[in-house]
């Protein structure tokens, strides 16, 4: 047991260097370019197939099981990103290694081991659970600044300049039409909206296509100058979460154990 944390923790060496070179690229380029994985991979995989060699030479029944749920949790993401369009391109990726390299705690956190002591879990439900602090500082932004739009609206996202929205990051959440005269309505887009939109891989308008691609957008760039304001959801990279989903878990546990427990009284 004592070679399989090894291997566990020079994973997640790997793993969260890459992690946190990718989160900075992300934010600056709002790309992840798939070379990024490479020298993480080097590493991690021989560690995750010494990982699993020593796990099935000490009990055949749970290896297998930690590995059909580990194919199928990747088979998940790569879905979720390729046919479903949930998750980012580079987000997928980071949960599919992390999952196939890293399936068990690599040492004991803070919190001790969840019930389900299944790594890649605790790091994806760590990593929801932090992103959900995001609306609350851009619901706080927008009161701060007062920008003045439908509640919901104002937790997920903030007006920008019509002018200049090629150099935002974030995606369009209003859709401009103009009349006969020349006046133009705008309408939000629902949340639904916006999902069925996703499932069915219709693109959702990304404000940087429009600096790539200036002409395949000119009529929307010219409604949103005559529009003077464009309300757009923060593009938040997910692989920022995922970051810090993937550190918490290792060093402080399962964020949503933690929170049963708190909740029921049990810490």
């Amino acid at each position: 047991m004592i070679m399989i944390y090894q291997a566990l923790v020079l994973s997640s060496a790997a793993i969260a260097l890459t992690l946190l070179y990718a989160s900075v690229l992300d934010l600056r380029e709002r790309r992840v370019p798939f070379k990024t994985w490479y020298p993480m991979l080097f590493i991690a995989i021989p560690m995750a197939v010494l990982t699993y060699i020593e796990l099935f030479t000490d009990s055949v029944r749970f290896a297998s099981g930690l590995f059909m749920l580990s194919v199928m949790l990747c088979i998940f993401y790569y879905a979720g990103s390729a046919y479903l369009h949930l998750f980012g391109g580079a987000d997928a990726w980071a949960m599919i290694f992390i999952t196939a390299c890293v399936p068990l705690f690599p040492v004991e956190p803070y919190a001790g081991y969840p019930i389900i002591a299944f790594f890649p879990l605790s790091v994806i439900l760590n990593a929801v659970l932090l992103n959900l602090i995001t609306p609350l500082g851009i619901f706080a932004v927008n009161c701060l600044r007062r920008h003045h739009g439908p509640l919901r609206y104002m937790f997920v996202g903030f007006p920008v300049d019509g002018n200049t929205i090629q150099d935002e990051f974030g995606f369009v959440m209003e859709e401009f039409t103009e009349d006969e005269d020349g006046m133009v309505t705008r309408r939000y887009l629902s949340f639904t909206e916006a999902i069925r939109r996703m499932i069915r891989g219709e693109r959702r308008l990304y404000t940087r296509d429009f600096k790539r691609n200036p002409e395949e957008y000119k009529e929307e760039l010219r409604l949103y100058r005559k529009a003077g304001t464009v309300w757009i959801s923060y593009g938040v990279p997910f692989i920022l979460p995922i970051c810090a989903g993937f550190i918490s878990a290792i060093f402080i546990g399962d964020i949503m154990t933690i929170l049963i427990q708190v909740l029921s009284g049990a810490i």
